[in-house]
């Protein structure tokens, strides 16, 4: 087919030239569906037009949030009570691609002249889900905090309860609540960071026990998924439902934070609640 002097190519050239480009080279916007160079998102992998945070690991938030972070809680491990061969797997492959042993990265932190405890969900072991060694992990962070008199500031990046283990996963929203109680009557601060996605089981529980609230931009939170609500309330929600934006509007979050501004915004929050 001609077009003027310019021939329109066909399906089959269309789809050998799409097959000659570079796998991520090329990048989608999930908010504002710009398309961009993979490069231009920057070393906070972050759309350059509309600012929402692309997923990243939990070690690659500790890399461009903290200035110095030390691991804790390594040795803990699924218990061997867990014995589906398609589980094991799925942890093997998570532990592969994340370089962490569980869907929460915990330790003691520092930015600048702050020292704290810190737990970072990390979306790509298992989208985050809150399994019992997550829990655990979590609910020893907040008591070594307890203990040593710091403050804790949690990045919150989950899919909700780990189907895999049932029971025993919803049990870890009660018991990592009941230690962040504990750190609460000590007297000591508590900081969430919310980014892209809070759901489920997390955010039932230890996602909204912070005293402060922050939220990355456009990150999605709330408790079930979307496509449940709308099944329930046979309504179709507005586009931005869920949106950290509009969580913010109906006051369950404090501010929304760039990722460019999250360290200097937790340093400035952690000193201010200094006793």
């Amino acid at each position: 087919m001609e077009t003027g002097k310019f021939k329109t190519p066909s399906n089959d050239i269309l789809r050998k030239r799409m097959s000659d480009i570079p796998d991520n080279l090329i990048k989608e916007c999930p908010i504002c569906h710009e398309v961009f160079f993979a490069k231009q998102v920057g070393a906070l992998n972050v759309c350059p037009k509309c600012g929402y945070g692309f997923r990243i690991t939990a070690k690659k938030r500790v890399e461009i949030t903290f200035d110095d972070f030390e691991e804790i809680g390594a040795d803990i491990v699924a218990p061997s009570r867990y014995q589906n061969a398609k589980y094991l797997a799925k942890l093997e492959k998570a532990k592969e691609v994340t370089g962490i042993n569980e869907s929460v990265l915990t330790g003691m932190a520092r930015i600048q002249d702050t020292s704290f405890a810190a737990g970072i969900m990390d979306p790509f072991f298992i989208m985050g889900s809150l399994g019992s060694m997550t829990g655990e992990k979590i609910s020893r962070l907040f008591r070594l905090a307890t203990n040593k008199s710091l403050p804790v500031v949690m990045f919150t990046s989950s899919g909700g309860a780990r189907m895999q283990e049932g029971i025993m996963s919803l049990m870890q929203m009660a018991k990592v609540s009941a230690a962040i109680s504990e750190h609460a009557q000590a007297g000591l601060f508590y900081v969430v960071v919310l980014c892209d996605p809070t759901t489920g089981g997390v955010t039932a529980s230890f996602a909204m026990d912070g005293d402060i609230i922050l939220a990355e931009p456009h990150a999605l939170v709330g408790f079930a998924g979307r496509r449940v609500i709308e099944q329930t309330i046979r309504q179709k929600p507005p586009v931005d439902f869920q949106q950290a934006e509009t969580v913010l509007q109906h006051g369950f979050i404090d501010a929304i934070v760039e990722r460019k501004n999250m360290k200097q915004t937790l340093h400035q929050l952690i000193k201010l609640h200094e006793a």
